[in-house]
C-alpha cells in the first residue's frame, strides 16, 4: 500500500506548490524511523519459524504447531508491514534526491514521504509491541484484595470505595464479580464499619490481563467525615491483583491448561505442606455463623502464608474458597522469584518499577476532583466518574496499560543488550 500511493495520486488532477518549500519541511519533521537490531533480528527469526511451520502444517495438521502459528503470526505480519514501509521511504527519498524527477512527483514523493513516515513510527510500535512475550496469567480470571494501609478509619471508608469501583468497572466492563470475602474491624456489622479486608473473583478470562496494573498503593486526599477542623488528610488502600484458577469446572482447567497435580504448575501446592483449622466464625452473621465450625484457615508451612475463609455457608464452600485463595498468592510468589533477576533489569530502565503491594500508584484529591496516576503521568478531573467505574477510570487504567507495554519493550531492549555483551 505504501509503494503505490505516491504513483496512484500522480494521476489525480495536481495545485503546484513550490517543491523547495515541502522539501524543507520534510527536513525538518521527517527522519528515518529506527528500530532495534536486536528486537529486529529477534522478529525476522519468528516470522521464518512462521513460514516454516505454515508450510508443515498445510500438509499434517498439529494442534501444537498450529497453536505456536498463531501466537507468531502477529510478528510476521506487523514485521512485513513495516518492512513495506521502510522501501517505500526508501523509494521516496531517493525520487526526491535524484535531480531528473520533475517537480509535480517531487511534490508528491514529499506530501507521501510525510505520511509514510508517520504511519512507519506507528508501525514501529506495534512491531515491537508484538514481540513483547505474552504474560503467562494474561488470559487468566483474577482476584482482586484490598486493605487498609496508614490512614486509620478514613483509609478502611476507602477501602469500601474502591472496593464499590471496582465491582462497578467490572459491571460496565462486562466482567463477571463475586464478593469472595469480606471483613471488618473487629467484627464490626453495618453499611458504615470500618473495611479490613475485601476479596473480589473476577470469574471472566482475560480478567487479570485487564486489572493486573492496579496493583499498588492508592492514595486519597480529602476531607474526612470525622474531621471538625475541615483539615485534609491523606490515607492509603493497598490493592492486589492475582491470578485466579477458574471456577466453572474442568471446562476452564482446559482452557487455560491448568493442571493442579503437576509439581511444576504454579498452582501445584502439596496437601502435606499445608495446615488446616477449623473454628467458628466470628460476627454477626446467619443462623450457620458461631453456631458450627464453619471457618476455615489454611497455613501453607514451608512459605508461612495463611489464608482464612468464613463467609461461606458451610465449612465446604469455605475450604473451596481458601484454597483457591491460597493458590493465587502462591502462584504469585512464585512468578515473582523467577522475576527476580528482571526487576534487577529493570531498575536499570528510569522510570521503571516493580507493580506490587508497596509502590505508590494513584492518588484521588477529593479537594481537587483530581485523579493522577504516578505511572503513566495521567490525571483526569472528574474523580466522581473514577469512583463510579466509569469511562475516565477506563481511561486511566489503559494508559497504565500502554505504560506498561512501553516499559516491558524497555525491558526487553535492556535485557537483549545485556544478553548480548555476554555472548
Amino acid at each position: 500500500m505504501f509503494r503505490t500511493s505516491w504513483i496512484s495520486r500522480r494521476c489525480l488532477e495536481m495545485i503546484r506548490k513550490p517543491a523547495s518549500g515541502r522539501l524543507r519541511r520534510f527536513n525538518s519533521t521527517v527522519t528515518q524511523s529506527s528500530f532495534s537490531p536486536a528486537l529486529l533480528a529477534r522478529a525476522r527469526g519468528m516470522a521464518i519459524e512462521h513460514d516454516k511451520l505454515s508450510k508443515e502444517t498445510a500438509e499434517t495438521f498439529d494442534a501444537k504447531t498450529s497453536k505456536r502459528i498463531g501466537e507468531l503470526k502477529g510478528v510476521a505480519e506487523a514485521l512485513k508491514e513495516w518492512e513495506d514501509a521502510q522501501e517505500s521511504m526508501s523509494e521516496l527519498q531517493g525520487l526526491l534526491k535524484d535531480p531528473t524527477t520533475d517537480a509535480e512527483l517531487r511534490d508528491l514523493a514529499a506530501d507521501d514521504l510525510n505520511s509514510t513516515a508517520a504511519a512507519l513510527d506507528a508501525l514501529a510500535k506495534r512491531l515491537a509491541t508484538s514481540l513483547m512475550p505474552k504474560h503467562p496469567f494474561e488470559d487468566m480470571p483474577c482476584l482482586i484484595e484490598i486493605r487498609p494501609g496508614a490512614g486509620g478509619g478514613e483509609a478502611a471508608i476507602f477501602a469500601g470505595d474502591l472496593l464499590r469501583m471496582y465491582t462497578a468497572y467490572c459491571s460496565r466492563k462486562g466482567l463477571r464479580s463475586t464478593l469472595l470475602k469480606y471483613d471488618t474491624a473487629d467484627g464490626a456489622q453495618g453499611e458504615n464499619a470500618p473495611l479490613a479486608e475485601a476479596i473480589i473473583e473476577v470469574e471472566s478470562p482475560g480478567a487479570y490481563g485487564e486489572l493486573r496494573s492496579e496493583a499498588g498503593i492508592h492514595r486519597v486526599q480529602r476531607v474526612p467525615v470525622t474531621e471538625k477542623q475541615g483539615r485534609t488528610h491523606t490515607s492509603a488502600v493497598s490493592v492486589l491483583v492475582l491470578p485466579s484458577l477458574p471456577t466453572s469446572g474442568s471446562e476452564g482447567l482446559e482452557m487455560h491448561e491448568v493442571d493442579l497435580n503437576d509439581p511444576t504448575s504454579d498452582y501445584y501446592v502439596n496437601p502435606a505442606d499445608v495446615r488446616t483449622d477449623v473454628m467458628r466464625a466470628r460476627g454477626a452473621g446467619g443462623q450457620h455463623v458461631n453456631t458450627t465450625d464453619s471457618a476455615v484457615r489454611l497455613t501453607h508451612i514451608p512459605t508461612n502464608t495463611v489464608v482464612s475463609m468464613q463467609d461461606g455457608r458451610s465449612q465446604h464452600q469455605n475450604r473451596a474458597k481458601a484454597w483457591l485463595l491460597l493458590r493465587s498468592r502462591l502462584a504469585q510468589a512464585k512468578k515473582e522469584a523467577r522475576e527476580e533477576e528482571v526487576v534487577a533489569l529493570r531498575r536499570n530502565v528510569i522510570g521503571v518499577a516493580k507493580m506490587g503491594r508497596g509502590d505508590k500508584v494513584r492518588t484521588y484529591n477529593y479537594g481537587q476532583q483530581r485523579v493522577s496516576d504516578h505511572r503513566s503521568g495521567i490525571t483526569v478531573y472528574n474523580l466522581d466518574d473514577v469512583m463510579e467505574g466509569g469511562a475516565e477510570l477506563n481511561k486511566v487504567i489503559q494508559s497504565v496499560k500502554e505504560w506498561l507495554g512501553e516499559r516491558e519493550i524497555e525491558m526487553l531492549l535492556t535485557e537483549n543488550e545485556i544478553y548480548s555483551k555476554k555472548k
